[in-house]
């Protein structure tokens, strides 16, 4: 397959070494790109902030409490810092330590440890019956092809929480598999089978936790077949291409190759598997922290938006490595909805400014978030999945 995947360095949650923070010159960059920073001008909110929080408790031994708790959840874990650093500080082994001592120490806000509660019950996030996953298809005109795999397929689509257990989020999986069987893709669904990609645990410091996920979700794509497991979630993809090989055992995922969407649909265009209608509109990407700047991958959404006729596609102001983040990740809206809420405003802006009439996203976090900020902002702007808009404009496809 051919990819512009930039392999991301591992990030580990292992002990943080002195030196990491004690790089920081305290030069302030990290205000400037920091979603929270920019929104609360707290400076014990901004990466740099926690840095010296971390650093006090560790050289000064003080007593850590919620308060301290707080700064460090009141985060959207996106990267943007350990970008924008020149001092090369790695903020985001930083931020991990910090919330694995706190979940260790028992200050876990109450509201992200109910919302791993949940996930080790359910399965999920939402604490629906993990039966309920496939509910995503009762509204398509056949059942998916996938769901009769035979444990013969080529690829495992993981569809991921939102996607399947998130009425808002039904389009996403159900434009995937369209665009599959009309490109001929030997795919499998999981169904039941599929649990929580672990990542919002892994985000609040429990790693030890996730781990049960990751085996599990291995061995429930290992029953498809499949050596390829694809994701439309750029979070379970992080988690399935970065973290699983730290949590998992040497040799656990050999022979499976994980792919976001992204990837694959770039795979088929460029095969000629996919044969777009013209579609003269003017879109914009939103690059996602988890996909973009975490993962590496940001030519191959760019490429199938291209491979659109008469579709112009413009850059906003930050893009790429320097996108921003939406306001959905970091298990923020979990913790402090109001913020969370208000920090999509500053994109919409940009997509605005650009003159784009649509926003497309590879991520169905960033869609709803986006979508929603727009509604709340009365902002007149269309959000749509790369997915969503490679189905609507197949050739032979109805006009949407």
């Amino acid at each position: 397959m051919t990819s512009d995947r930039v392999e991301a360095p591992v990030r580990t949650v292992g002990a943080v070494a002195d030196e990491l923070y004690l790089k920081c010159i305290r030069c302030g960059k990290c205000l400037s790109v920091c979603p929270v920073y920019r929104e609360t001008r707290i400076e014990t909110l901004s990466p740099r902030g926690k840095v010296a929080l971390y650093r006090a408790v560790g050289e000064d031994d003080l007593e850590i409490s919620e308060v301290y708790a707080g700064k460090f959840y009141t985060c959207l874990m996106c990267d943007a810092c350990r970008e924008a650093c020149p001092s090369g500080v790695e903020l985001d082994l930083i931020l991990n330590k910090a919330r694995t001592d706190l979940a260790y120490s028992g200050l876990m806000p109450e509201s992200l440890r109910r919302l791993d509660e949940t996930i080790i019950a359910a399965g999920n996030i939402s604490g629906e019956d993990n039966e309920q996953r496939l509910g995503w298809t009762a509204n398509l005109e056949s059942m998916p092809i996938g769901l009769d795999h035979g444990g013969q397929a080529e690829a495992a689509y993981f569809v991921g929480c939102v996607s399947a257990l998130f009425p808002a989020s039904y389009s996403i999986p159900q434009s995937l598999v369209r665009v599959f069987e009309r490109a001929g893709v030997n795919y499998a669904l999981i169904g039941g089978d599929e649990h929580c990609c672990g990542y919002p645990l892994f985000l609040n410091g429990e790693g030890e936790r996730a781990l049960a996920m990751a085996h599990h979700n291995v061995e429930a794509v290992r029953d498809t077949g499949a050596a390829r497991v694809v994701m439309s979630c750029p979070s379970c993809y992080h988690m399935w291409k970065h973290i699983y090989p730290e949590l998992l055992d040497n040799g656990e995922l050999d022979g499976l190759e994980i792919v976001h969407e992204t990837e694959m649909l770039a795979e088929l265009a460029k095969e000629g598997r996919l044969c777009f209608k013209p579609w003269p509109v003017t879109v914009t990407y939103h690059d996602s922290c988890d996909l973009g700047r975490k993962s590496g991958i940001f030519e191959a959404p760019r490429h199938v938006l291209r491979a659109i006729p008469e579709l112009t596609l413009v850059e906003m102001a930050d893009h790429h490595e320097n996108s921003l983040c939406c306001g959905g990740g970091g298990n923020l809206e979990t913790y402090d909805r109001e913020l969370a809420q208000a920090l999509p405003r500053r994109r919409l802006q940009q997509a605005q400014d650009a003159g784009a009439k649509y926003i497309v996203v590879s991520c169905q976090q960033c869609k709803r978030t986006l979508f929603g900020g727009a509604r709340r902002e009365r902002i007149r702007i269309r959000t749509m999945d790369l997915a969503e808009v490679v189905s609507e404009q197949l050739e032979g496809e109805a006009d949407a």
